[in-house]
């Protein structure tokens, strides 16, 4: 099946006649009412766009100048405009690109060609509170683009980042349908922090992440890593910012798109479990090595270990595999419709999105609708209102629940369904297995989550004077969720008994208030000056309660009838709430294009701390040097771009729940005469001298573009010292506590970004391009508890990374002939040896060392995009390397080796099978001795992590049905992954080393529709 997903999806497409696309756009009429058109037009003006070195331009807006008509280029470049007469002026603009008008005296055909920019990067990026052209950017800023967000099928957006950033290390938070990510720009800071950057949706700090956008909506991602670029945001910008912005109406005859994918999931790979007869030998082994099993007559050794389902099973070479049965092929579909579209004082672009993910086990699934809404209107010459709305409705299922850790435990013997098909709940007499199978059966158990949110980004401009606005933003974000959980009678978790269940219900509401002041005045023609002056308030309110029933009295109710339970087993309620007040001030100078200076300061005050400790401020400072427009500069030809930048700064993080510094209470009991009674008593002491965690960045960078940009790229330098990090200094318990959380930690992050994109080879019937990124980061701890200590039981070193596995050193199994040296140790042949690392003949804390971290040393990614006429092609390649991973099959229940559960297949000891591998079955240990050192293996891989190939429709079918273009295409995501430790080891994928849903492929075929 793997074979035709990944061939006859190709094989469809190459069927298809190559041709151009044509668009086709009516506008109204100059000198009629504007919406209607009252007048037939009898011209059509067409023709092709493309650049300097002959490329085709999608995308390219042209318009009558000074009216509303206008058309956007086909994938091929052509573009088609209805006009009343060949006349008048049409300006072609395209972001890159120089504009260019075009004076029209009755011609009918118009081929264009629009020069790069090529005395700067002229690409708008967005910043902080604006925009920049990217040649004027100070800061360190990433940015991907709509085309890479659309090439993956991903949930969430932010997984677009992952091998598209330098310095942003994305991660899967699970393998079940909805789970999300983790993200982290240039490392970690905080030891008990939040690491997560700040996510600014449509200019408006949201708290509540990015997973109910679609991500088709979205037109780039802006990654500010280094304190210019992040000081901005002041107290929330220390872990970084990631700004996202969605897609805008442009000017135009409205443009319907429909864009769709479907297709399906499939596991990697199963675990390589025990079979029957592997178990069974495996069981036996474990019953040698105590001396209670007898070789001599294995009959009667074989009737007394088993019981009477497995000895038939043994006998009839049955075997039952738990994870055939549970794992299934899972569908994913998206669906969108959009309108785009408007006029020079009104613009609008909707959309509404359906996604649904059936996962790869029956009972995780997530569904999730979208409706976005974005509108801007210019009213007269001085004032612009606009909205950006979402609405989100999500659906979750099982996303709380992994009924594959069962299935990987259960004794490969016992017989899953009886001779009729029924299942079976307790397939052996094991006391504590139930029937794996039991957990995914309908209504067995309810894991679902319904998530409702509506976000809105408002604003009002007002043009004061010429260069000077005032912009008024406001950011409302609600978010209502509820979990409902059940687990009804034959589960694992019951086997038999009464009922659960309770349900959770959480509501958040977020507002952001924003006066922002901006003034942008060129002087005598070479001094650009830009001052953004601000003063936001944020508030952030959340609640929560919970009831937990035992006693369900049908199971039908679920958690819908909760006052039925015979049993309330927990209530609970939950409140908080915290403000932020901001003042904030950016100036941005430029001399002549060549040298630029960016000035900050924010200063934020929050309602978490204590008097006196509510305020941070936040400065930074970054300078700029467009080296390639100096006069000595202009003579070489070959080197368009090359830009250097410094900047230092530095960002905050709160680092603390609100009501913290004021101490807590705990509930406690007491006896008062002979009755008990509840009270309280303090749960924490209060520290009023709490304060911000405050990194200080510095960051050089050069941006260099070669043969007029056909090379360009960027290389960044940083360092980051983070200070006052929150951490709980130890006291003696006779204190009656045993911390108090104190600011008394210091640590570093510094490394190194470089990435480069290129046009390989360029031309109209084929061009190849290339996109690449890399990057390392270093992570240490400097200081602990204001000194240069190690805090062993923490495992927190000086001058290592925040995170490291820190562990006895396996060097083998103790063999034959060893028995004396072993038992020094305490240790028999075919037990796990360690290394005795200060040599004083025994094994004790000393002997620990740190074996890894789970922090690359580098990782980056790799973008090939290739056009041959109407096709095109691209794949991603994805890598990360010198990183430690602790793997879940590879500890606990998988590989316990007491002979009980089913165990990964490993190639054990014993004495006629004398490896270093693993160690002798025990039944008399439920885990080897030192059995944590077997779960340590390379990180390190190289994904293939999408591969998409497409094809745009002849414009002589898309003709017929009245269509502008359609383009279908299939995609593989993550078909391939290159790994030691899924070569060697038995692993799935090292990104995911969990005994969880196991990581999956996907092969789609989609469409993309332009009416």
């Amino acid at each position: 099946m793997a074979n035709f997903t990944k061939i006859t999806f190709l094989v469809l497409l190459l069927g298809l006649t190559e041709v151009s696309v044509k668009a086709e756009l009516l506008a109204t009429a100059e000198g009629y009412t504007p919406g209607i058109n009252t007048k037939v037009a009898d011209v059509v003006v067409e023709g092709k766009v493309t650049s300097s070195k002959g490329e085709p331009l999608p995308g390219v807006t042209v318009v009558a100048k000074g009216t509303a008509n206008g058309a956007t280029t086909g994938v091929d470049g052509t573009f088609a405009l209805r006009l009343p007469q060949a006349s008048g002026t049409l300006v072609f603009s395209f972001v890159g690109f120089v504009s260019k008008e075009v004076p029209l005296t009755g011609q009918t055909t118009v081929n264009v060609v629009l020069q790069e920019d090529t005395k700067a990067l002229e690409e708008v990026v967005v910043v902080g509170y604006g925009t920049q052209k990217k040649s004027d950017v100070t800061g360190a800023v990433s940015s991907v683009k709509a085309e890479e967000i659309q090439e993956l099928p991903i949930t969430n957006a932010a997984q677009a980042l992952q091998g598209r950033v330098a310095g942003v290390n994305v991660t899967m938070a699970g393998t079940r349908p909805g789970a999300g990510v983790e993200v982290r720009v240039r490392g970690n800071r905080s030891f008990s922090a939040n690491n997560d950057p700040l996510y600014v949706l449509d200019g408006i700090p949201i708290t509540g992440g990015i997973n109910d956008i679609a991500p088709q909506d979205i037109a780039s991602i802006e990654v500010l890593k280094d304190a210019s670029a992040t000081a901005i945001y002041g107290s929330r910008g220390a872990n970084g910012v990631v700004l996202v912005t969605t897609k805008r109406g442009t000017v135009g005859k409205p443009q319907v798109t429909y864009d769709t994918y479907i297709g399906f999931s499939q596991a990697l790979g199963k675990i390589d479990m025990m079979n029957g007869a592997e178990f069974a030998e495996y069981k036996r082994e474990s019953r040698r090595a105590t001396g209670d099993y007898d070789d001599s007559n294995p009959q009667a050794s074989d009737e007394e270990l088993f019981e009477p389902v497995e000895l038939e099973s043994i006998r009839s070479g049955r075997s039952t595999d738990y994870q055939e049965h549970m794992l299934r092929k899972g569908v994913i579909q998206n669906h969108q419709l959009g309108v785009n579209g408007g006029t020079e004082n009104t613009r609008y672009a909707i959309s509404l999105n359906y996604f649904e993910d059936n996962g790869i086990i029956k009972i995780q699934d997530m569904s999730r609708y979208t409706l976005r809404v974005n509108l801007d209107q210019q009213i007269g010459d001085r004032i612009k209102i606009g909205v950006s709305s979402l609405a989100s409705r999500s659906v979750l299922n099982g996303l709380d629940l992994n009924p594959y850790d069962d299935a990987l435990a259960e004794n490969p013997l016992g017989v899953p369904y009886d001779e009729e098909g029924n299942l079976i709940f307790l397939p052996t007499n094991d006391g504590l297995r139930s029937n794996p199978l039991s957990e995914i059966q309908d209504g067995a158990h309810v894991n679902r989550e319904d998530r409702f949110r509506i976000f809105s980004s408002l604003y009002g401009e007002l043009k004061i004077a010429e260069g000077l606005t005032y912009r008024l933003n406001f950011g409302p974000d609600l978010i209502q969720s509820r979990k409902g959980n059940f687990t009804g009678r034959y589960t694992n978790a019951r086997r038999g008994n009464d009922p659960t269940a309770h349900t959770d219900e959480n509501q958040v509401f977020n507002y952001t208030l924003e006066n922002i002041v901006n003034y942008n005045k060129t002087f005598a023609g070479k001094h650009s000056l830009n001052f953004t002056g601000l003063y936001s308030v944020q508030q952030r309110q959340q609640e929560e309660t919970r009831i937990d029933v035992q006693g369900v009295p049908a199971e039908g109710m679920r958690y819908h009838n909760l006052g039925a339970a015979s049993k309330v087993t927990g209530v609970g309620s939950y409140y908080q709430k915290w403000n932020i007040l901001s003042y904030m001030a950016r100036a941005n100078y430029g001399y002549d294009s060549r040298y630029l200076l960016t000035l900050t300061g924010r200063a934020d005050g929050s309602s978490r701390f204590a008097e006196g400790n509510k305020w941070g401020f936040f400065p930074s400072v970054a300078l700029g040097w467009n080296v390639s427009n100096e006069a000595f500069m202009q003579d070489v030809s070959w080197l368009t771009t090359l830009r250097m930048r410094a900047s230092y700064g530095e960002t905050g993080n709160t680092g603390i729940n609100p009501y913290q510094t004021q101490g807590t209470l705990s509930r406690t009991t007491y006896s008062f005469g002979n009755t008990g009674l509840f009270g309280f008593r303090p749960g924490s002491i209060r520290n009023d001298a709490l304060r911000w965690e405050t990194t200080t960045s510095y960051n050089v960078g050069v941006d260099y573009g070669l043969w007029n940009n056909r090379v360009s790229g960027s290389i960044e330098l940083y360092r980051q010292n983070t200070r006052d990090l929150l951490l709980q200094r130890q006291l003696p318990f006779t204190s009656g506590f045993g911390s108090v959380l104190e600011n008394i930690g210091s640590t570093r992050n510094s490394g190194i970004e470089f990435g480069l994109s290129a046009i390989i080879i360029p031309g109209n019937d084929f061009n190849w391009s290339v996109d690449l990124n890399a990057f390392a980061n270093r992570e240490e701890i400097v200081e602990l508890y204001g000194g240069k200590t190690d805090d062993v039981g923490s495992q927190w070193f000086i001058g290592q990374p925040i995170n490291v596995y820190y562990d006895y050193e396996k060097i083998g199994i103790w063999q034959l002939g060893e028995e004396e040296q072993a038992d020094q140790f305490g240790q028999v042949p075919g037990e796990i040896r360690v290394r005795d690392v200060n040599g004083d003949n025994q094994i004790t804390a000393a002997d620990r060392v740190i074996l890894g971290t789970p922090r690359p040393s580098w990782q980056g990614g790799m973008t090939h995009r290739f056009a041959y006429k109407n096709f095109d092609l691209s794949f991603f390649v994805f890598g990360q390397f010198g990183n430690t991973i602790i793997s879940n099959i590879h500890e606990g229940g998988p590989i316990n080796l007491f002979g009980r559960y089913n165990s990964l297949d490993v190639d054990y000891w014993t004495p006629e099978n004398p490896t270093n591998a693993y160690p002798r079955p025990n039944q008399n240990q439920e885990s080897p001795i030192y059995a944590s050192t077997l779960r340590y293996f390379s990180g390190s891989f190289v994904k293939v992590r999408n591969i998409n190939l497409g094809y745009n429709l002849p414009e002589t079918l898309t003709e017929k049905v009245g269509l502008s273009s359609v383009r279908v295409y299939a995609t593989a995501q993550q078909p391939l992954i290159f790994s030691s430790y899924v070569s060697d080891h038995k692993g799935i994928d090292p990104e995911f080393p969990r005994q969880d849903t196991p990581s999956y492929s996907q092969y789609l075929l989609g469409l993309n529709v332009r009416f």
